[in-house]
C-alpha cells in the first residue's frame, strides 16, 4: 500500500535531530480563480509539516502570475491560460528546460448578476451571452433573454456588463466558450487572458468583479463557481452544444472531464461535447521550471525538494480540499500526467524530482 504524504512527512521531521528542522517559506503568485484552494491548501499543508513548511500565494491574476513565474520572482504561478509557445520557448532559451503546466483543479466560470427579484437559475445560451458582451444586448427586457426565461419576470433594467481589468486566466476561459460559440465574437474579439472588451466596466480579479456585481443592480459578469458561491452572487446555469440547460455542480464539471481527457491538457474542458457536462469550465495550472536551480527564485536544494514535495501533496492528498470549495479534483489520466512531469524536474542535474516520488511511494 502504498505510504501517504502525511505519514512521511511526520516521520522525516521526527527523524531529524531536535532542532535541525529547516523552515522553508516557497513563494507562489498568480489566479484568483483557484486561489481559495490554493490558500486552503497552503493552511493545511502548514499544518501537514508541524509549521515548517509555509505556502505564501499572492492571488494577482493570471497575467501577473505568468510574469512573475518568467521574471523568476516566485518559485512558482497559477493561471488558468496555458502558456503560449513564445513564453515556452523562452523559458527554454534561458535554461529552465521545458515549463510545466501541472493541472491542479477543474473549475466552472459562471454568468453572475444582479437582478431584484431574480434568483440562481437564470438560464443562458452561449449566442445570448456573447451578444450581451458584444454589447449587442442591452436591457434584460430583451426577447432573446425572455425567449430563455419564460417564466420569469425580467425587470426592465439595462444591462451593466462586467470583465475582469487585469490579465486573468478566468477571462481566457470565458472568452474562449465565446469564441467557440459565436464567429462574430471570434473575428472581433477572440480570446485571450486581456482582451479589448466592446462594452462594459472592470473589475481587478475574481474578487473586484464580484464585489462590482453585487453593488451594481442590472450588473452581468462572469466568476468561478466558488466565488460566485462565496458571496452569494446569482449565478445563471447554461445551454451546452447537446441543447441541454446545465446548472453549473461539480457533477457537470467531472463529466465534461471525462470526455475530454485523457488528452493534451492545454485543451480547454470547454471543448468538450459531454450530453451532461457544463460547457464554461477548466483547468487551472501550477506553473513549474524543469530545471528548477534555473529560477532565481529557488535559491537552495532544499527550497527545490520542498517545493516538488508540496507540489505532490496538493494532486494528490491535497485533492480532499478540491470539492467541498466547489472546485472538481483532478481526473486520475491528469494525476498519471503530473506525476510524469513531476518525476523530469531537476536540480543542478540532479533528478530531484524522481527521488522525492519514489520516497513517496509513487
Amino acid at each position: 500500500m502504498r505510504t501517504t504524504l502525511l505519514a512521511l512527512a511526520t516521520a522525516a521531521l521526527a527523524a531529524l535531530p531536535l532542532g535541525l528542522a529547516q523552515n522553508v517559506e516557497l513563494l507562489g503568485a498568480g489566479a484568483t480563480f483557484p486561489a481559495p484552494l490554493i490558500t486552503s491548501m497552503a493552511d493545511e499543508y502548514r499544518d501537514v509539516t508541524g509549521g515548517r513548511v509555509t505556502v505564501n500565494y499572492q492571488s494577482i491574476g493570471s497575467g501577473g502570475g505568468i510574469r512573475q513565474f518568467t521574471e523568476q520572482t516566485v518559485m512558482f504561478g497559477m493561471t488558468e491560460a496555458f502558456l503560449n509557445d513564445g513564453q515556452l520557448a523562452a523559458i527554454a532559451e534561458a535554461g529552465g528546460g521545458v515549463a510545466f503546466n501541472i493541472p491542479i483543479t477543474l473549475g466552472d466560470v459562471v454568468p453572475t448578476y444582479n437582478l431584484p427579484g431574480v434568483q440562481t437559475g437564470l438560464v443562458f445560451d452561449g449566442d445570448t451571452l456573447a451578444e450581451i458582451f458584444l454589447g449587442n444586448i442591452r436591457t434584460w427586457a430583451d426577447p432573446q433573454i425572455a425567449l430563455l426565461n419564460p417564466d420569469v419576470r425580467l425587470p426592465p433594467l439595462p444591462i451593466t456588463v462586467v470583465h475582469r481589468s487585469d490579465g486573468s486566466g478566468t477571462t481566457n476561459i470565458w472568452t474562449s466558450y465565446l469564441t467557440k460559440v459565436s464567429p462574430t465574437w471570434a473575428e472581433r474579439v477572440g480570446f485571450a487572458t486581456s482582451v479589448n472588451w466592446p462594452t462594459g466596466i472592470g473589475g481587478n480579479g475574481n474578487e473586484g468583479v464580484a464585489g462590482v456585481v453585487q453593488n451594481t443592480p442590472g450588473a452581468l459578469g462572469y466568476n468561478s463557481l466558488v466565488y460566485a458561491a462565496l458571496n452569494d452572487i446569482a449565478y445563471g446555469f447554461v445551454i451546452n452544444k447537446s441543447g441541454n440547460t446545465i446548472e453549473p455542480t461539480l457533477a457537470a464539471t467531472s463529466l465534461a472531464a471525462a470526455v475530454e481527457l485523457p488528452a493534451d491538457t492545454r485543451i480547454l474542458v470547454t471543448d468538450t461535447d459531454a450530453p451532461d457536462g457544463y460547457p464554461i469550465a477548466g483547468f487551472a495550472w501550477m506553473l513549474l521550471y524543469e530545471n528548477l536551480d534555473a529560477n532565481n527564485a529557488i535559491q537552495t536544494r532544499t527550497q527545490a525538494e520542498e517545493l516538488l514535495k508540496f507540489i505532490l501533496w496538493t494532486i494528490t492528498d491535497g485533492q480532499d480540499l478540491a470539492e467541498p470549495l466547489s472546485f472538481s479534483r483532478i481526473p486520475e489520466p491528469v494525476l498519471a500526467l503530473n506525476l510524469d512531469m513531476l518525476r523530469q524536474v531537476k536540480w543542478q542535474g540532479e533528478d530531484l524530482g524522481a527521488q522525492v516520488l519514489a520516497e513517496a511511494g509513487y
